[in-house]
């Protein structure tokens, strides 16, 4: 009885192990002798001689097969059988068809249901087969690339929508807040009102304004949290392919931030701008709002009660050299507490908080989980850029963005 063990062929020069490999199927055992000796010089090749054995196969080792050929015409099952099992169970192979002339129909069928990507036709051309093996190969490359750029595109989408829930969490929270402490100071009618009176609402305040101060409060937190949603939404479109990519100028994004950001009392007063080179930013216009907030809202957490509070936002550009435009940057930078230096060193590769390194401020919001300058260093590498935290002992912290400079444009040279 002939050998019906999986044979396998690797060409030790060119096959690493990372290679993909090929599973030829033919029931012919000189045919599978052939194949593998002819193109092991360049690809891994095994071969089965049966519908089950290469089923088996695909089986034991789904992620290392990327390209089935299959012969038609063999005892039990056939060809078209198993690319169908192939095209229902193992989606990431590229499938070819090997066929005899008289089969013809056969190839058709296989074509006309999406089930092969060539068709081979017997006795094989060694040119041929050779460039339909390396076009396979190339294939399956493009959509393992593809499938991959779109398992990112979903962590993405995953990072970002825990992120929006935990940003959400806190103005909602405040809202809330809000309209229980409205709720207990309602008092009803007095008795024996007149019906105008009894149309009137009546609010017990501490202070005189504590009641409309409480509803705008409320109100700012409402529209805060409707922009955040708003930048998750159109992330969602990016994240599609062919979506287009917003961009923005990093004037325009900063201005975003003082109009819908929800400053408490005084605390706009407390930011200042320096926006000396404007510069348009490479597109993820949603998720860099989202990262500005974010350092906006630790600065703000630890400049609270300080004697003079200062944020100050700037826009920049490296020095130029011959070859280089340099790199813009946005800068925060505050007068705070600091951050200690064994927090600083691992502020943006794991989640540390800096609630007790910076003298009882949160420079990731609350004395969060944090997850908020991960996040923001994420974001900015993923368009090519980088982030820096520089904090001398007590002086402040200044958080700097920075972009490559071949990924910007300058909107006209515009000043701001």
């Amino acid at each position: 009885m002939p050998d019906r063990s999986p044979t396998t062929t690797i060409a030790a020069a060119t096959a690493g192990p990372d290679a993909t490999t090929f599973l030829y199927v033919d029931d012919e055992p000189q045919a599978c002798k052939w194949f593998a000796r002819m193109f092991s010089d360049e690809f891994r090749i095994l071969t089965v001689q049966s519908v089950d054995e290469a089923l088996q196969l695909l089986h034991q080792r789904p992620t290392e097969i990327a390209v089935l050929l299959t012969d038609y015409r063999m005892p039990q099952r056939n060809g078209m059988e198993l690319l169908a099992a192939a095209q229902r169970d193992f989606r990431h192979l590229v499938r070819l068809l090997v066929t005899a002339y008289a089969e013809k129909e056969v190839a058709i069928a296989a074509i006309n249901e999406g089930q092969v990507f060539r068709i081979l036709e017997k006795p094989l051309d060694e040119q041929r087969t050779r460039e339909a093996l390396r076009e396979a190969l190339a294939l399956y490359n493009l959509r393992s690339m593809e499938r991959a750029v779109h398992e990112q595109r979903v962590s993405a989408m995953r990072e970002t929508l825990g992120f929006l829930a935990h940003e959400l969490n806190t103005p909602l929270s405040t809202v809330r807040g809000f309209m229980d402490a409205l709720k207990h100071r309602h008092q009803a009618p007095m008795p024996g009102a007149t019906a105008q009176e009894s149309g009137m609402v009546r609010f017990a305040e501490g202070t005189p304004g504590e009641v409309l101060a409480a509803i705008e409060s409320a109100e700012r937190r409402a529209l805060y949290c409707q922009s955040l949603v708003a930048t998750f939404v159109q992330s969602a479109r990016d994240a599609y392919p062919g979506g287009t990519v917003q961009t923005v100028t990093a004037s325009s994004l900063i201005q975003a931030l003082l109009d819908e950001y929800p400053f408490e009392d005084d605390e706009l007063s407390w930011v200042s701008c320096r926006l000396s080179e404007d510069f348009v930013l490479p597109g993820r216009r949603d998720l860099l709002y989202l990262v500005l907030c974010t350092l906006t809202k630790n600065a703000l957490q630890a400049l609270r009660g300080r004697a003079q509070p200062a944020l100050r936002i700037e826009l920049g550009r490296e020095d130029a050299t011959a070859t280089d435009a340099g790199r813009p940057w946005i800068r925060l930078a505050d007068n705070g507490p600091g951050i200690a230096p064994e927090i600083l060193s691992r502020l943006t590769v794991e989640p540390v908080t800096t609630k007790d390194g910076r003298g009882g401020g949160a420079h990731d919001g609350h004395g969060g989980n944090g997850m908020g300058l991960i996040f923001c260093r994420r974001v900015v590498q993923s368009i090519g850029g980088a982030i820096t935290i520089v904090s001398p002992a007590g002086q402040g912290a200044a958080v700097t963005l920075y972009f490559q400079s071949s990924n910007v444009a300058n909107p006209g040279g515009n000043r701001v």
